[in-house]
This record gives C-alpha cells, structure tokens and sequence, in this order.
C-alpha cells in the first residue's frame, strides 16, 4: 500500500515537464512585456526637441507678411492690366463704329419726303439701341449746344461773326465728339463765334493850302 501510494504522490514525467514548459513561456511573455512597457510605444523613438528662439520667429512671421503682401499687390496688377486691356480693345471697336454713327445721323438730318415715314422710324430706334450699348461700354457724346469752345474737345475749323452769341460760343456742330470713359476718343467739328471786329475811326487831316 505504502508503494502505490508513493506513485501516485509522485508526478509523471510528461506532466512535469509540460509544467515547466508553461512555467517557462509564462516568464518569457511577462519579461516581453516588461521590456516594452520599459521602451513606450513600438515604433517610436525619442529624439530631443530643437528649440525655436524668439527671433526666428519673428523672422519667419515676417517673411510670411511679406509673401503674403506680394501676392496680393500681384493679383491686383494683374486685374488692372486685364482691365487696361480690355478697355483698349473696346476702344478700338468703338473707334471703328464711329463711322457707322456718323452714316445714321446723316441719313437721319437729310430726310427725302418720298421715303415712308416708318422707315426713318426705324433707323432711329436701330440708332437709339446702338447708342445705348456703345453708352453702357463707356462712350459719352461731347455736348457741344451753348457750350463755349474748348480746345481740350473742340475743333473749330471756322469763325463766324455774330454779335447775337458770346464770344467764342460754338455756332454749329459739323461732326460730333466722343469720350470714352472720360478720356478724349474724338474732338466734336464746329463752328465757333467771334465778336465782330469793330471799324477803325477814320481821321480826317486838315490840310492847308
């Protein structure tokens, strides 16, 4: 009895060394973990940090003000020379139209009687919606009807003498003027009143015989 019971007390070898496996594996897994929690997270290194003084960044800030003021005079040079140039073709066009606003106010001052009236109807509504378009991209007709003359958008090409107008007042409007966009696209044709000359007194020299 005494012997069986020794067996029995005594392990086996194959569950004594499967003990010392998971003993084994056991110690290995917590000295794994004790190792990473020792070096923090996986994957990172720790580097020491570079210290940015004060006047580095003031320098930096600067040259950010900088870039920031060049880009936007650089798009607002850019939509003034868009712009310059898209009033310079305009100006163009408009210039070439001149001609075609001269033929309508001719024709439309000469009326023949036997020419219906409706068709001179319709030249005056064709004329009137080509004026308004020409007006909205900035052409200005020069007013030129009791307005003294001004050499800045007036061209005289005769005097006339009458003491009835002002001196210098313009008489008649022989081809009218045009602004665009406040500048001189054309100087307005006309004829401008001066005063009459006054006759010299004549002197009679007495003579004696």
């Amino acid at each position: 009895m005494e012997n069986e019971k020794e067996q029995l007390a005594t392990p086996l070898p194959e569950a004594r060394g499967q003990s010392s496996t998971n003993d084994l594996r056991d110690h290995a897994e917590r000295a794994s973990e004790d190792a990473a929690a020792s070096q923090g997270p996986v994957g990172t290194e720790t580097l020491p940090a570079k210290e940015t003084s004060k006047e580095e960044i003031a320098a930096l800030y600067d040259r950010l003000l900088r870039k920031q003021a060049e880009l936007d005079n650089f798009r607002k040079r850019s939509q003034r020379d868009r712009e310059e140039f898209r009033q310079i073709a305009n100006e163009g066009l408009i210039r070439e139209l001149l001609p075609v606003l001269d033929g309508f106010e001719r024709a439309l001052k000469q009326r023949t009687p036997s020419v219906p009236k409706s068709f001179y109807e319709g030249m005056e509504l064709i004329h009137r919606q080509l004026y308004d378009v020409l007006g909205r991209a900035g052409l200005q007709v020069i007013e030129t009807s009791g307005q003294l003359f001004d050499p800045h958008y007036h061209q005289a090409v005769e005097t006339v003498e009458d003491s009835r107008r002002r001196d210098q007042e313009i008489v008649e409007e022989l081809q009218r003027g045009y602004l665009f966009n406040r500048r001189l696209l054309r100087p307005a044709i006309v004829r401008v009143a001066v005063k009459p000359r006054q006759p010299k007194p004549s002197t009679e020299e007495d003579t004696e015989g």
